[in-house]
């Protein structure tokens, strides 16, 4: 894991133990936004004035997000609530009441329109998911195979595994090739693409999660708040939740910062990275990072799959 204090669901290193983190109490909101009404609007109907009110809460709160990003602060996510216009900043325990100070200053005349929650445990990237694959150093998973119109085979995973472009194995002893990657974002984005280069091998479009069970994944959709969906990882296998927000972003430290995430309240574990997230026979997402573990519980958060479909010009099948 890159930065201990604050990380995407770490890839596991083959030959240390994961440090796994646990999970106690709720989240506490702080603060929430008081919208004035525009001078102007006093003269519009009530319409009129309601949506005016909304529309500027919005932009305050999405000028606020720019600022939140720009103050760097590790252990932290954000995203615009719709329905309150404002701006949702969740900071883990790795954060201190300066750097929060530092946040808000950031936001300067728009730090009204942030409203500020504590998760317990810290954020980290995670490792694994569906079938485990390794490199010589670390371990994550497969997410989704899938395939483009020349009918070339690859592997679906997260970016933070695949970056640095290793090439990757069955197992940890390194015996079956699986194949090289052949493309990888991250940060920004976390989504990365690995060559079914050994032909011997199988690669069936369905998501296994243990006991030799399987789910046959036949689209891909993006997701919405509120829906139930599942994930799967080699470290904590098959786990259910719901989608809580969407275009979330999540600064794991070093520079490394994601947005337009998936944020659920599904458990994960380190070496659960990159692993598929789906609703029924649907792919919804790639597993990146969070805070707890499958014993206390926590938040996920997950690279939408309809963004790195569209990028490589693959799909699921």
């Amino acid at each position: 894991m890159r930065n201990p204090r604050t990380t995407l669901l770490p890839r596991t290193r083959r030959r240390s133990r994961s440090r796994l983190v646990g999970v106690a109490g709720a989240l506490t909101a702080v603060s929430v936004l008081a919208v004035p009404a525009a001078d102007a609007a006093d003269q519009a109907p009530a319409g009129q004035t309601t949506a005016r009110a909304a529309a500027l809460a919005t932009e305050r709160a999405v000028a606020a997000g720019d600022a939140v990003r720009a103050a760097d602060v590790a252990g932290t996510a954000w995203y615009v609530d719709q329905d309150t216009h404002t701006l949702v900043v969740t900071a883990d325990r790795t954060v201190s009441a300066a750097e929060l100070a530092r946040v808000k200053r950031a936001a300067g005349t728009h730090a009204a329109a942030l409203r500020i929650d504590r998760a317990p445990g810290a954020f980290h990237k995670l490792a694994i998911g569906g079938d485990g694959i390794y490199t010589r150093d670390w371990r994550c998973s497969a997410g989704f195979n899938v395939r483009n119109s020349k009918n070339q085979y690859f592997i679906l995973t997260a970016g933070h595994c695949t970056d640095g472009k290793p090439t990757w194995y069955t197992s940890s002893n390194g015996r079956t090739k699986i194949g090289k990657t052949s493309g990888s974002s991250f940060p920004g984005n976390d989504f990365g693409l690995i060559n079914y280069d050994n032909r011997s091998l199988k690669h069936t479009g369905v998501v296994s999660y243990g006991k030799g069970a399987t789910r046959d994944i036949k689209k891909a959709a993006n997701p919405t708040v509120g829906q139930k969906v599942q994930r799967t990882g080699v470290t904590t296998g098959l786990h259910s939740g719901k989608v809580t927000a969407l275009n979330v972003s999540v600064n794991y430290g070093g520079g490394e910062v994601v947005s337009g995430l998936i944020k659920t309240n599904v458990c994960a574990e380190p070496g659960d990275s990159g692993g598929p997230l789906f609703a029924g026979n649907t792919a919804l997402g790639l597993t990146s990072g969070g805070n707890g573990d499958c014993s206390d519980g926590g938040t996920t958060f997950f690279q939408p799959v309809k963004e790195a479909l569209s990028h490589y010009r693959v799909n699921v099948y």
